[in-house]
C-alpha cells in the first residue's frame, strides 16, 4: 500500500503536531490556511513540513482530512470541505478522502457532521475521532480514540484508520458494543468534562477568592498545601497549561453541557456551562491583561513557592 496524503485542519498547537509525526514519517501532509489567520498559523505549518493548499486541492489530492479545529468551528469547516468537494464535478473520487473529525464535540454534533457528509452528493468515509493529550513531540503520543459507523462499511473504514499507526500515530479503536459514531466523542466529552472541567472549577473558585480579599486568597493556599498539597500541586501545573487554550476550552465545555442533558442530565449540564463562563473570563482578561489573568498566575507562583518551602523543610 502506497504511503498516504493526508490533510490535517488545522496548523494549531495540535494540528501542527500531528502533521509533525506524520511529516517525520515521510507522509505529505496538506493544510488550509483561510486568509487572515496570523503569521503564526503559516510559521507552524512551515515548521511542521505541511503544505498549504486550497479545500478543492485537498478534496482533489488527500487521502485522509483530519479535522482539528476549535469545536464551534467543527461543523461550519464541515460545510466548506463539503462544498469545496461538490466543486470537483467529475474530478469527485468515490469514497476518498476519508474524513475524520477529532474535534472536541459531542456526540449530537459529531452526529451531525457525519449526516452532512454523508448527504448533497458526497459518501464520503467517516471517522468519530477524539484526541486526549496534548500534541505529539519527541518522546511522546497522545491518544486518538475512534469508531465508526455500526456495520461492514463502518468497520472497514476503522480498519484503515487504525493503520495509519504506523506513521507515528497512536489509535484506539472503539469496537465494543454499540460503539459507532458518536462513541469516540462521548469518551472525549467525559474524560474532558472530569480533567478540564476540575481546572475550570478551581479558576472560578480562585478568582472568587482574590477577588473576596487578599487576605482569603492567602488563606485559600495556605489551608491547600496543608490538606490538599496534591490538588495544590496539580493546579500549579494545570492553570498554567490551560491558560493559553482558555480561547477554546469555553466551546469545549459549551459542547460538554450539551452532552450532559443529552444523556438524561438534565440541569447538571449548568456545571460546564458555568465553567464555560469562567473560561471566558479569563480569555477576555488575557487579551485586555485583565487582573483575572494576574490572579491566576499569583496563584500558581505562590502555590509553588509553598510547596517548595514544606518540601524543604521536610
Amino acid at each position: 500500500m502506497s504511503t498516504p496524503v493526508i490533510a490535517v485542519i488545522s496548523p494549531g498547537a495540535m494540528g501542527a503536531g500531528i502533521g509533525a509525526r506524520l511529516t517525520s514519517h515521510k507522509v505529505r501532509v496538506l493544510t488550509h490556511i483561510p486568509a487572515g489567520r496570523s503569521q503564526g498559523s503559516h510559521d507552524r505549518a512551515a515548521k511542521a513540513g505541511m503544505h498549504p493548499v486550497s479545500l478543492a486541492q485537498i478534496a482533489k489530492e488527500a487521502d485522509w482530512v483530519f479535522s482539528v479545529i476549535p469545536p464551534d468551528a467543527a461543523l461550519d469547516f464541515a460545510k466548506e470541505f463539503s462544498a469545496a468537494y461538490n466543486s470537483l464535478g467529475d474530478e469527485k473520487r468515490v469514497g476518498k478522502p476519508a474524513f475524520a473529525d477529532l474535534n472536541a464535540v459531542n456526540p449530537s454534533s459529531v452526529v451531525r457532521i457525519a449526516q452532512l457528509l454523508g448527504k448533497e452528493g458526497l459518501t464520503l468515509p467517516f471517522i468519530d475521532g477524539s484526541i486526549i493529550g496534548g500534541p505529539p513531540k519527541e518522546g511522546y503520543t497522545p491518544i486518538i480514540y475512534a469508531s465508526a459507523e455500526v456495520g461492514t462499511e463502518g468497520a472497514k473504514v476503522l480498519d484503515e484508520f487504525e493503520a495509519l499507526e504506523k506513521y507515528g500515530l497512536k489509535i484506539g479503536a472503539l469496537r465494543g458494543e454499540g460503539a459507532g459514531i458518536g462513541a469516540a466523542s462521548a469518551l472525549k466529552m467525559a474524560y474532558a468534562g472530569i480533567t478540564k472541567g476540575i481546572t475550570g472549577l478551581a479558576s472560578t473558585m480562585i478568582l472568587a477568592a482574590y477577588a473576596n480579599s487578599p487576605g482569603t486568597a492567602d488563606a485559600l493556599i495556605a489551608e491547600l498545601s496543608e490538606s490538599q498539597p496534591a490538588l495544590l500541586q496539580r493546579f500549579t501545573r494545570s492553570i498554567p497549561d490551560m491558560i493559553p487554550k482558555a480561547y477554546r476550552f469555553h466551546g469545549e465545555m459549551e459542547e460538554i453541557s450539551g452532552f450532559v442533558v443529552e444523556e438524561g442530565g438534565g440541569g447538571s449540564g449548568d456545571v460546564h456551562k458555568g465553567i464555560a463562563a469562567t473560561y471566558r473570563r479569563i480569555e477576555k482578561s488575557i487579551k485586555e491583561d485583565g487582573e483575572e489573568l494576574k490572579q491566576l498566575k499569583d496563584f500558581v507562583q505562590r502555590g509553588v513557592q509553598v510547596l517548595e518551602e514544606k518540601k524543604k523543610a521536610t
